[in-house]
């Protein structure tokens, strides 16, 4: 292992309750509704596949593109009131005496992500960022993985995601990478079974057993 790569929303910050109701509030306020099955399917992926999904399906006038930036003015204004992952400052710190470099992949806005490092002074624990609006294809597809990787120099085969979302998981995977799935309740319920070790929180972050998977 000689890297690791933290998914944002719902593994370092708890963001998706906030996520969720600026989606289903700016959704209903354009003539659609969000069913508790799309919640948990849209957890993890792009703004671009949500809201093309909702546009097709509710036959919405406005663009996708203005739907996004509405959504994404809604999160901005409110992305004050939300507070880090128990425990993923102490895990980042292990990993960084280790010597891990460290890099964070999120589905999110490129203005949501450099906010977010902003607002919890992160800029020095990141060797990069990589947000939604940096690769054509979002998750479930590997590629922001990839060119994360890619960028730091390092190998799939030795990178470690940290997930709470089943199109996360499946990304990482899909990558060739390690993976660890951290059970956030509320990312809602999400299907982790494909990550090499689940967890419940950060609690049980073992890098010893971590570091067995790369033997």
């Amino acid at each position: 292992m000689k890297a690791v790569i933290f998914d944002m929303d719902g593994v370092i910050i708890d963001s998706e309750p906030l996520h969720q109701k600026v989606e289903e509030e700016l959704l209903e306020d354009l003539g659609g509704t969000m069913t508790a099955s799309d919640k948990e399917s849209f957890v993890g992926t792009t703004d671009y596949h949500m809201w093309s999904t909702m546009k097709e399906r509710f036959d919405l006038s406005q663009s996708v593109e203005e739907m996004i930036a509405s959504k994404k003015d809604r999160f901005l204004n409110q992305i004050h009131t939300i507070y880090l992952v128990d425990g993923f400052k102490k895990v980042l710190s292990q990993l960084k005496e280790e010597g891990y470099l460290i890099a964070l992949a999120s589905s999110n806005n490129r203005k949501a992500v450099d906010q977010i490092v902003k607002q919890f002074d992160l800029t020095k624990d990141f060797e990069l960022t990589m947000s939604g609006e940096d690769v054509a294809n979002g998750k479930p597809h590997p590629e922001i993985f990839l060119k994360t990787a890619e960028a730091m120099g390092v190998t799939p085969a030795n990178c470690l995601v940290i997930e709470d979302a089943k199109n996360g998981v499946e990304a990482a995977k899909a990558a060739g990478m390690k993976c660890i799935g951290l059970d956030n309740p509320n990312s809602g319920p999400q299907d982790l079974s494909g990550a090499d070790i689940v967890l419940k929180d950060y609690q049980e972050f073992d890098l010893e057993a971590i570091k067995e998977l790369f033997k």
